[in-house]
């Protein structure tokens, strides 16, 4: 996959890739930057995206939300896809994806996305709201600690050290430049990770509860790292290494994330939502066993 970084490379990375004529899927924050495409979608998430027959390939700019749509847009058609992250989630790195409503309601999900290449630019996050700033920053950093539950992953632990050298600064003054350039490459090197070694139980609590309530994924993974690290640590003790868990937790407050009551989550709830997140392949591929039962008190822990 071809990486550049600046915006101005975008024109040269799609002719290099081959596509002629874009099928841009962007929100309509994103209108300001006139980027010439033959068609345009811009409902985000959505999970009745349709590819234009008069394209040959999808061009994505935005957070994880658009990348999904697009990846999903790309799967359908077997089209390329060019990505744009305007946030911290890593969703450019990987084939699946998860489909949601635009009320961000989980409806399905999948994988095949053709990923041809990445354009990465820190001055499209200048604007990023702190509350996203740090959600998608934490769920970066999930994506780093659970790379290295299969074995050691040197990308995962460049990626932790990153996020939580930056975030903090990102999260003091959310224009400076240079701490958003580290921070975008941080998650870039998180999302390399993702890729690499996938999903495991912080994501499928994250995943259930976001799914089920429409809340954001970055927000959830905050609050869900920490238990499912103390959760693991007797079992895979060298993934606490890469950033221990009180400093996970004091990343969150910093960025906001306290409690899941915090969200309108009910607490009647939770034994369902720990169902839920017992079946997610995350939790599957778990290096402990994780029923659905201890899954929710692992949930009311945060409650």
């Amino acid at each position: 996959m071809l990486v550049r970084w600046g915006l101005e490379e975008l024109p040269g990375l799609l002719d290099d890739v081959g596509i002629e004529r874009p099928f841009l899927v962007a929100g309509r924050r994103w209108d300001g930057l006139a980027i010439p495409a033959t068609a345009r979608w811009t409902e985000v998430p959505s999970d009745r995206i349709e590819v234009p027959r008069e394209v040959d390939g999808i061009l994505a700019v935005g957070g994880g939300s658009t990348i999904d749509t697009a990846k999903a847009a790309s799967a359908a058609s077997s089209l390329p896809l060019v990505s744009v992250p305007t946030t911290y989630s890593g969703a450019e790195w990987t084939a699946f994806f998860g489909v949601r409503t635009p009320e961000r309601r989980q409806v399905g999900g999948g994988s095949g996305a053709r990923l041809a290449g990445i354009v990465y630019d820190a001055e499209l996050t200048l604007d990023l709201p702190r509350a996203e700033s740090g959600g998608t920053a934490l769920n970066a950093l999930a994506h780093c600690v659970e790379a290295l539950y299969p074995g050691e992953l040197e990308v995962a632990r460049r990626g932790a050290s990153g996020i939580d050298r930056w975030l903090p600064l990102v999260l003091e003054d959310g224009r400076d430049l240079e701490a958003r350039t580290h921070l975008l490459e941080a998650a870039s090197e998180a999302g390399q990770a993702l890729a690499a070694h996938g999903l495991y139980l912080a994501h499928a609590m994250a995943q259930a509860l976001g799914g089920r309530y429409g809340l954001p994924h970055g927000a959830m993974n905050a609050l869900c790292l920490p238990p499912a690290m103390r959760f693991n640590a007797e079992t895979v003790p060298r993934a606490m290494t890469a950033v221990p868990v009180e400093r996970v937790e004091e990343l969150a407050r910093l960025a906001g994330f306290e409690r899941l009551r915090d969200f309108g989550i009910p607490a009647e709830e939770l034994d369902d939502v720990a169902v839920v997140a017992a079946g997610r392949p995350g939790a599957r591929a778990n290096p402990r066993p994780a029923p659905p039962a201890e899954i929710a008190e692992l949930l009311r822990s945060i409650w």
